[in-house]
């Protein structure tokens, strides 16, 4: 079996169902009576996003992300937003468990980000986000990161490297992933999943821990202020143990 066929049996294997039928999307359906009940006349959408949107998901991580936008007349903050949903959510029965901007809970047995967003005004996808660890907010545009990543061309990459790095357990968001592996590649053909991935681990060892990300819908959102230079570094390590492998069972399995 060659490299490329080994990286795509395990990305066949680890294939998520995102079509407009798939059974996940009924997390949303079984959410939605609570975030009406939780948001009243301030709910504008429940929409899936995040890795579920743009074809970058694993059946080991996260199920599905579902954004929650309310209106921009909303009148609570948006700390407040984030924890009365928490409330809401553990007085329903769920085990809310406090990420960055997303709030994860179980359910019917499927794990699910939930991510509450206040909107900037009454019309566009701009919306504010709540940042737990900085106590802060920012500005987002979910919209512009889906169609980014999807039309990339690079979701075979970004999926083998985010299953690497839940393996090897590192904290490393997978927005901020998702844009070293886009940077990574600016170059590389499409395609050549082993050597193309192999090209990620050499820019994460090399390059990554000094590089400096923004998001692409608010240039004054920097990406890379959502880790620690420890943290940094901890990837650039097992990117360069990575390197130093045989075989490919020995990074990703």
């Amino acid at each position: 079996m060659s490299p490329n066929e080994y990286l795509r049996a395990i990305l066949a294997r680890e294939q998520v169902d995102n079509s407009l039928y798939s059974p996940v999307r009924g997390v949303i359906t079984t959410l939605l009576p609570t975030l009406a009940q939780w948001a009243g006349s301030y709910l504008v959408a429940v929409q899936p996003s995040g890795s579920f949107s743009k074809g970058t998901a694993n059946q080991s991580g996260t199920d599905i992300d579902v954004f929650v936008s309310v209106s921009s007349t909303t009148p609570d903050a948006l700390k407040q937003i984030y924890g009365t949903l928490v409330t809401k959510l553990t007085q329903i029965g769920y085990l809310p468990r406090q990420q960055n901007v997303s709030i994860g809970i179980t359910v019917n047995g499927y794990s699910v980000d939930v991510v509450p967003a206040k909107r900037q005004g009454q019309f566009g996808d701009d919306h504010s986000l709540y940042r737990r660890k900085a106590d802060t907010w920012t500005k987002t545009n979910v919209t512009t990161h889906i169609s980014l990543v999807s039309g990339s061309g690079r979701l075979e990459e970004i999926r083998v490297v985010k299953l690497w790095r839940n393996q090897k357990c590192l904290d490393f968001p997978s927005f901020y992933l998702e844009l070293a592996v886009l940077e990574a590649l600016r170059w590389r053909p499409i395609g050549a999943v082993s050597d193309n991935v192999w090209q990620v681990f050499t820019y994460l060892r090399d390059t990554f821990p000094a590089a400096r990300f923004v998001d692409p819908a608010n240039t004054n959102n920097v990406i890379s202020d959502d880790l620690t230079a420890a943290a940094r570094t901890q990837i650039k390590a097992a990117a360069t143990l990575a390197l130093q492998a045989t075989n490919w069972n020995q990074i990703v399995v």
